[in-house]
């Protein structure tokens, strides 16, 4: 029997399914279902797919220039060598469609804006034999003047107009309202370009059946990504079929299709065989895309209380020419802190550096670096305890558009950190704690994150044995959906866990939003949930009964005093149910985020500048909690890659030429063991019915959102050096100190 369920979010859910947790599932720290295929290799990536004689292999050849066009591309060496197949060279060859928002990947008809920019690809008998006749592809260009610097591209700054948010905020009279505050706080801070460093490259393997692709991919959103290679192949989507069951994590740097999967779609249809291309390390930096970095500029103006009657902040960031793709860095200084003032801009310069796109928590993580240490520096000015300096500037309702709050639990996070993290013992004279050679600081910072929904859908087919199985083509990153989408159906349908089996990542399922954003959970568990809605009516009307008086568990179903085995009501016909979510009128009456609070204690050596990270506590509230286990593990990933925005993570960009120079992982330095303390995070119970029928929100972005400024706040608290330069190397710390010598 099949049929459809439709549930659109008009109006926050009363008590549900969920909240009996008569399976006992959710919430629950439950195990990755796919945990053990992982762990013993038998879980199929990307370019672990098709093997054999009539596959080949591709190597990108990238741009040697930063700017400028390209003359000639002389393949006669390659081709010449033995083993090579073909080298395609079409000038409307790829480059990436970084964003959800890129209908295809842009063509460079014979363009370069960036240095590493791939422009051919060399298809061979192996892997070895392409990459050795990439090398003699010879390339002539017509080099142009570049801009490799934001700092030399800021006169040319202009309006991207709407993004992710509108490029410019305002209400009331910032100007007037900052002139005639008691209080003036006026800083600028830097954040540098980050690469999202993902463990698995960018790859893809493609193959023809006639006129039809099959592609398997590493990347995010499959229905959107399937738009776009078709749109850049020129044919119609229907006949793509992309697969992506398994990615090695993605933070943003996947959410469109890379160069790899036009290059691969391309040379399969030439040479009439299964072309593999997976990105070397360096090329994954220097040819996919990137965090851009920033300039951002906090103004506020509060009366001697610290109440704030005016606030702006102000960001310039960068992007290829052509591309308007900005980091919406002041998307939380829109509604955090209250204030009748407002102001909050982006400003877009195009520089010769790869595609700037989202990566993890696009806007907060950046941006809160700049408001969290704003709000600290404000209340070192006005002698108030940085936590009671953002209670008292609580607001009641969303100050930029008055909207109610479905639910915000700052506060509460920051109490229960406070209590925990031992606050109120710390010194609040920079500089006084010490231990040896070590100075000891701590320090906080609020975080926050925009909760968003999407419209998905999912099918769940429940058995005439008593299994269920769950499809959409939502994909997992490594965060957990798998196992929330089984603990879900699980529970709806009162099956044990090892019942209930999901398929995800594969373009022929029902279409869900794919993850980013943190929308996946509670957008597509919408979806599974709406279609086990209709399954549970459907046993009701088999029953006799109501379905909010029907009980489900353990493979049973109990209504009317009386108990039957689903398999007996089942009778041999399975039920097949696709299930449709809509975001509704709840979520535009209402203000949704998620919330939290960091807290930190740092020791910084008073001899070499040294930051060594001692404890690193998160509180957070993000609505109902899906699994434990897996919502905590997002948590420490935030936590980490926090770390990394504060101490060591930076591209470093040749200003000469646009080249990436520390583009692999021994040199870009993402946080490993040594630099990370034992974590501790603290989910607080938190149901938002209005965020979606599962009462939960994102949590994966909001756990990085504010963890750098906590770190800075704690080197302030330790050294007395204020820094406000990411990341805060050794360097910046020993140069504050000389700084403040010098003026004393």
């Amino acid at each position: 029997m099949n049929s459809e369920h439709t549930i659109q979010m008009d109006a926050p859910v009363g008590e549900t399914r969920l909240d009996r947790n008569v399976q006992a599932v959710i919430g629950r720290g439950v195990d990755r279902m796919e945990g053990p295929l992982k762990v013993s290799g038998k879980a199929t990536y990307a370019y672990e797919n098709l093997h054999g004689k009539q596959v080949a292999y591709g190597y990108v050849v990238t741009s040697g220039i930063g700017a400028g066009k390209i003359k000639l591309i002389d393949t006669m060496k390659a081709l010449g060598m033995a083993g090579v197949l073909h080298v395609v060279t079409d000038e409307t060859g790829p480059r990436a469609a970084a964003d959800p928002g890129d209908e295809k990947p842009a063509s460079i008809k014979g363009e370069v804006t960036h240095f590493g920019q791939p422009i051919a690809l060399v298809v061979a008998e192996s892997f070895e034999i392409a990459r050795a006749a990439a090398r003699l592809v010879e390339v002539e260009y017509a080099p142009s003047e570049g801009v490799y610097s934001l700092d030399d591209a800021k006169a040319k700054a202009f309006d991207p107009g709407e993004g992710t948010m509108p490029s410019i905020v305002k209400k009331g009279d910032f100007a007037k309202a900052f002139d005639e505050a008691a209080v003036k706080f006026d800083q600028t801070y830097t954040t540098p370009s980050q690469s999202h460093s993902a463990m698995e490259p960018h790859a893809a393997v493609a193959v023809w059946e006639g006129e039809d692709l099959t592609l398997y991919g590493c990347y995010q959103l499959v229905q959107t990504n399937v738009g776009q290679l078709a749109a850049a192949l020129g044919i119609d989507k229907a006949r793509i079929r992309m697969r992506n069951p398994y990615i090695g994590g993605g933070f943003g740097g996947k959410l469109g299709i890379g160069p790899e999967a036009v290059f691969a779609a391309l040379a399969a249809k030439e040479t009439g065989r299964a072309v593999k291309i997976a990105l070397t390390r360096q090329q994954v930096y220097q040819a996919t895309s990137r965090r851009t970095d920033t300039v951002q500029r906090i103004r506020i103006g509060a009366d001697e209380n610290g109440v704030i009657s005016a606030i702006a902040h102000d960001t310039l960031c960068g992007n290829t020419p052509g591309d308007k793709v900005f980091e919406p860095a002041g998307i939380s200084t829109v509604f955090l802190y209250g204030g009748e003032n407002r102001l909050i801009t982006h400003r877009l310069s195009a520089v010769n550096v790869i595609l700037s796109s989202s990566m993890r928590a696009p806007g907060e993580a950046v941006g809160m670096l700049a408001l969290e240490n704003a709000m600290d520096e404000l209340a070192e000015q006005l002698d108030i305890d940085p936590i009671e300096l953002r209670k008292r500037n609580e607001p009641a309702v969303d100050p930029q558009e008055g909207l109610p709050f479905s639910s915000r639990m700052l506060i509460e996070c920051m109490d229960e950190g406070a209590r925990r993290f031992a606050w109120a013992d710390r010194s609040t004279t920079p500089g006084l704690r010490r231990e040896g050679e070590w100075l000891i600081g701590m320090g906080m910072s609020a975080a926050s994150r925009k909760n968003l929904l999407q419209k998905s859908s999912a099918r769940v087919t429940l058995s005439a044995e008593g299994t269920a199985l769950v499809e959409t083509d939502m994909t997992d990153i490594g965060t957990g959906t798998y196992t929330i989408l089984q603990q879900i159906a699980a529970e709806m349908l009162g099956l044990p866990l090892e019942k209930v089996t999901v398929k995800l990542g594969d373009s022929t399922l029902p279409p869900a939003p794919g993850s980013g954003g943190s929308w996946g959970a509670s957008s597509s568990g919408s979806s599974v949930y709406a279609a086990c809605e209709g399954i549970v009516g459907t046993l009701a009307e088999k029953m006799g009964v109501d379905a909010a008086e029907l009980t489900l568990k353990d493979g049973t179903a109990i209504g009317g005093n009386r108990q039957t085995a689903l398999t007996d009501l089942l009778a041999g016909e399975p039920l097949v149910v696709l299930g449709n979510f809509k975001p509704g009128k709840a979520f535009e009456d209402t203000h949704q985020a998620s919330y939290g609070a960091h807290f930190c204690e740092v020791a910084v050596n008073a001899v070499t500048g040294e930051t060594r990270i001692r404890r690193l506590l998160t509180v957070a509230a993000a609505g109902r909690i899906l699994n434990e286990k897996t919502a905590t593990s997002q948590c420490y990933g935030g936590q980490i890659f926090g770390i990394g925005s504060a101490l060591t993570e930076e591209l470093v960009i040749d200003p000469r030429t646009g080249l990436i120079v520390n583009h692999d992982l021994a040199e870009y330095h993402v946080p490993v063991n040594a630099d990370v303390p034992q974590l501790e995070v603290v989910l607080l119970p938190e149901r938002d019915l209005a965020a979606s029928p599962l009462a939960s929100k994102g949590i994966g972005e909001l756990a990085l959102s504010g963890v750098g400024a906590a770190i800075s706040n704690a080197i302030y608290n330790a050294t007395g050096v204020r820094l406000r330069d990411y990341p805060m190397t050794l360097d910046k710390v020993l140069a504050g100190w000389a700084a403040a010598q010098k003026a004393a």
